[in-house]
């Protein structure tokens, strides 16, 4: 399930990305991205049997499934299940919206039906507003430290 956010009203921090660097602009949202979406993946890691974490890396099973329209100025973050190896758990989405009754083709034999037990859903209506709020505050956050860095980085090369 994909999810759009967009900040309307926030063209001071629009301006303020737009004087930076794209690299470092894109690594300024990846880094205010991953700490406003740590409640999310924390609550889903909570009350999945699943690892829950943020990433900006789909493995390549997951990555054929997802929309490749990435422009070269965005930044994709994704939160979702993993297996303690680091790959996406392929199953998951078995146990968040369950299964119907699963019946084997060859023999006909009733092989059983799995009920939805949702983590992903609940933990991202629980925090979404949360994540609008901190992903304002982290921008901000975020750019005065990469404004600051780049102000001492001038004062070394300079004196």
């Amino acid at each position: 399930m994909a999810m759009k956010l967009k900040i309307e009203g926030a063209g001071d921090i629009e301006r303020a990305l737009g004087q930076l660097a794209r690299g470092t602009a894109k690594g300024v949202g990846r880094r205010a991205m991953k700490k406003a979406l740590k409640p999310v993946a924390d609550m889903a890691d909570s009350t999945s049997p699943f690892t829950v974490k943020v990433t900006s890396k789909l493995t390549p099973r997951q990555a054929r499934g997802a929309r490749r329209d990435r422009g070269r100025s965005k930044v994709v973050l994704y939160v979702g299940p993993v297996q303690p190896d680091g790959n996406g758990a392929p199953h998951a989405h078995l146990y968040e919206f369950g299964t119907g009754p699963r019946v084997q083709t060859t023999t006909g034999r009733f092989v059983g039906a799995m009920p939805a037990r949702p983590f992903m859903r609940p933990a991202w209506d629980a925090n979404r507003a949360q994540v609008l709020a901190t992903l304002k505050r982290e921008l901000w956050n975020e750019i005065e430290k990469t404004m600051e860095r780049a102000r001492r980085k001038a004062a070394r090369a300079g004196g």
